[in-house]
């Protein structure tokens, strides 16, 4: 079982990013953390790194629903999607398949609900794949 979705996008990177956004709010997410790893391994560690943001995208509704299930959930929220330079001129946006990474919770009703969050996060790749912006 892969454990991501991904969509590559002929933009510069900034524009991938906010087609991400743009594509994850339509599906009833919001981002409510960036991190910028090749900033940050910068000043961090002075190593050079190839534009690569994390955001940590989250739709309330579904994230409260999973927390009523299982209260240790939030070890695995929010949502991470990534933005990274992959080529000269192509730019990555993938994000992760939330069924994957709950497999290790044994809860038959958190997996369904797992698996609502994938079919939203799903169509939001496909959206940047299809360049439906």
């Amino acid at each position: 079982m892969t454990y991501y979705f991904s969509a590559k996008l002929q933009v510069p990177f900034d524009d991938a990013i906010a087609r991400a956004e743009a594509a994850l709010k339509t599906e009833g997410f919001g981002v409510i953390s960036r991190i910028d790893i090749q900033q940050t391994l910068k000043s961090k560690i002075d190593v050079d790194f190839r534009p690569y943001t994390i955001l940590g995208a989250c739709n309330p509704t579904l994230a409260h629903e999973a927390l009523q299930l299982e209260d240790k959930v939030g070890l695995m929220l929010p949502c991470n999607v990534i933005v990274q330079q992959s080529g000269s001129d192509e730019v990555e946006v993938a994000a992760i398949d939330p069924v994957a990474s709950m497999q290790a919770i044994r809860n038959p009703e958190l997996m369904k609900a797992a698996a609502v969050v994938r079919d939203k996060l799903e169509r939001a790749i496909e959206r940047l794949r299809n360049s439906e912006m």
